[in-house]
């Protein structure tokens, strides 16, 4: 989001990607404008990574971490409200529902108890959180922060083959994918793109002004690109059906209190409605670390019940420099962290780079973020043609109910989609291995910055044809233990106390054989993938350490930036060349270079037919190339 400038001065919050208005100021994203080198922002990362356990302390008396600011914000306004959320110690929700109803308070309000962490979204007085926080019971207490849209602008139609993901649109293997779950702004079920297998709408959002269905668009568009079956612009995974979690509101505001409520509706259901991925194309404005943050732990309770969780890494990178990933849900080292690949107009990924906005660098925790990325420019994908992302960018719609837009929201869902596409034909799998599958079968990107795409771009053919997957997770699964209720969680103590002790105990995520196939060089992963100096300047029980550092000039406008506002393509898409898609099905042997812009600006889609028309055409030459069904070239652009 952005910060906009009111005529009396006032600071308001607007929509996502609205234009700047005339007296508006805008944040840079983090650490200022491009040019400062990857030492320095490494540098400032370290200083960040290790907040103390008591981040606002003011007084020993306080026992539980609290947001940085807060305890200084209630003792100044003790009778004003605080829209927060809590997590207990060693004590359940319902124990906390208690305590708040025993302030018997007109003010205090609980909105909301969770079953996927031991927590409540509630809003107290400022006399009450300083009660609460000198309660020895209550682990944490944070902001019930605005969650932002991670960002988004694109759909291309080279993705699905620098991806992999179309040798399974005719192949029939798609008919067994699992659901897939999308918390976000709604999804249109309407829409034939969706064929009726959108299963379950449920409106999450606490926020008035959210119309029913999608009244913003970008969670059909997420939805688009993950399980789309729309002629011609089918998504990753069109067979899997679909679950809608709606959190946001229709200016693509949500509330963190709502997010972890999609989290706990999909544990309640999963089994109900075969959900194995869930897809998180947003995150939290407050950047935190992964020991207190609530949608953290929401996140892993999924993980360790047996769903992928996907994320996006955020769109407030500047010019392909380091940012970091200080943001859950895509600061959990558990999780899939999606980065956006620039593919440069052509299918070959030896010259992509990461999108110039694209975020990657060290959480706070410092784990390596990215682990993988997937086209995120110049996408194309549906949106109902009555929502507010219509009205605000008109210009980016390249067909009735189709727009193109750019952003990691939209590289997040081709890795959900080939998560099911994983899952389908290998149903045991645990997500730890879907992740190292991706991992280990990854497209080396040699001319991206270290680090800014992970280990490489996702490549769903490869990864499927697997018959064994190693655990991207090893070096953390001895942390994972069952808390009383017989759920497994992360110790995320015990961790920090190893991880303190022992700088290189995450090498033993790369040690496996299993990983010696893979195009990437594990050392070199191994080496960077958790920044271990971060543990050498500062401990997490230094109660010293200075809530300063967490200025909100340092990270406000990182947490509602999108950089990606405005990346557009003239050709209305990345539309791939025929002659390319000819010579990529092996129907054409000396074929000239393929052209960067193959679609008109205003006929994209007469393109695409143009481009099937043309591979219908040569394959009745060639039947050395149908051999394979899955090869078919007219099944694989028209699913």
């Amino acid at each position: 989001m952005r910060q906009d400038r009111g005529s009396s001065g006032g600071l308001r919050w607007s929509a996502l990607w609205g234009k700047p208005s005339k007296g508006e100021t805008r944040f840079s994203a983090l650490w200022g404008k491009g040019g400062r080198g990857f030492v320095a922002t490494l540098a400032l990362a370290i200083a960040l990574a290790a907040p103390a356990a008591y981040a606002d302390t003011g007084s020993a008396s306080f026992k539980a971490y609290t947001t940085p600011g807060l305890i200084a914000a209630a003792q100044a306004n003790p009778k004003g409200t605080f829209d927060v959320v809590l997590m207990g110690n060693d004590r359940p929700s319902g124990w906390l529902t208690k305590q708040i109803a025993g302030f018997n308070s007109a003010k205090t309000k609980v909105r909301r108890q969770y079953t996927s962490i031991s927590g409540v979204a509630a809003r107290l007085t400022g006399s009450q959180v300083l009660t609460l926080a000198r309660n020895g019971h209550v682990e944490s207490i944070t902001y019930d922060s605005p969650v932002t849209l991670a960002g988004g602008l694109s759909n291309k139609q080279r993705w699905p083959f620098v991806s992999g993901v179309q040798k399974f649109w005719s192949s029939g293997s798609s008919a067994a994918t699992p659901t897939i779950a999308v918390v976000d702004s709604g999804v249109d079920a309407s829409r034939a793109d969706f064929g009726g297998r959108v299963v379950a709408q449920v409106n999450l959002s606490s926020l008035a002004g959210n119309s029913p269905g999608d009244g913003r668009g970008h969670g059909t568009f997420v939805a688009g690109i993950a399980a789309g079956s729309g002629d011609n612009y089918a998504g990753a995974a069109p067979a899997s059906k679909l679950v809608s979690l709606d959190v946001m509101d229709d200016n693509g505001m949500a509330m963190t209190r709502d997010v972890i409520a999609a989290a706990d509706w999909i544990l309640a259901n999963k089994d109900k409605y075969g959900i194995r991925v869930a897809n998180f194309s947003l995150h939290s404005s407050q950047p935190n670390s992964i020991m207190y943050d609530p949608l953290d732990k929401a996140v892993e309770r999924l993980w360790f019940a047996g769903v992928t969780v996907v994320a996006a890494a955020g769109n407030y990178g500047i010019d392909g420099q380091p940012s970091g990933v200080p943001f859950a849900p895509g600061n959990d080292p558990f999780v899939i962290t999606v980065g956006a690949d620039d593919v440069d107009g052509s299918v070959s990924t030896m010259d992509d780079i990461a999108a110039p906005w694209s975020a990657y660098g060290y959480t706070l925790d410092g784990f390596a973020k990215p682990e993988i990325a997937a086209p995120g420019r110049f996408i194309v994908g549906p949106v109902p043609v009555a929502s507010t992302l219509v009205s605000e960018r008109p210009t980016s719609v390249v067909a009735p109910g189709y727009m193109q837009l750019s952003g990691t929201s939209f590289a997040a869902p081709i890795v959900a989609g080939a998560a099911a596409q994983i899952l389908s034909a290998h149903p045991g799998w645990t997500p730890n291995q879907v992740k190292g599958a991706l991992m280990l079968t990854a497209s080396r990107t040699p001319s991206a910055a270290p680090l800014s795409e992970g280990v490489g771009i996702v490549d769903v053919a490869k990864a499927v044809a697997l018959t064994s997957a190693p655990n991207a997770n090893l070096a953390l699964n001895s942390f994972v233990v069952a808390d009383g209720a017989g759920a497994l969680v992360f110790d995320s103590a015990s961790w920090a106390s190893t991880a303190r002790a022992n700088a290189s105990w995450a090498s033993a995520s790369w040690s496996d054989a299993s990983w010696a196939s893979a195009s990437w060089s594990s050392a070199s992963w191994a080496s960077a993938s958790w920044a271990s100096a971060s543990w050498a300047s500062a401990s997490w029980c230094d109660a010293s350490w200075s809530s300063a550092s967490w200025s909100d000039a340092s990270w406000a406008s990182v947490s509602y930036a999108d950089n990606a506002e405005g990346d557009a393509s003239p050709a209305g898409g990345d539309w791939i060349d025929p002659a390319e898609l000819n010579l990529l099905l092996g129907l054409t042997a000396d074929v000239p270079a393929p052209s960067e812009a193959a679609a008109p600006a205003n006929d994209p889609t007469a393109a695409a037919a143009d481009a099937a028309s043309t591979v219908v055409d040569t394959a009745a030459q060639s039947t050395d190339a149908l051999a394979d069904p899955a090869s078919d070239p007219a099944a694989a652009l028209l699913p």
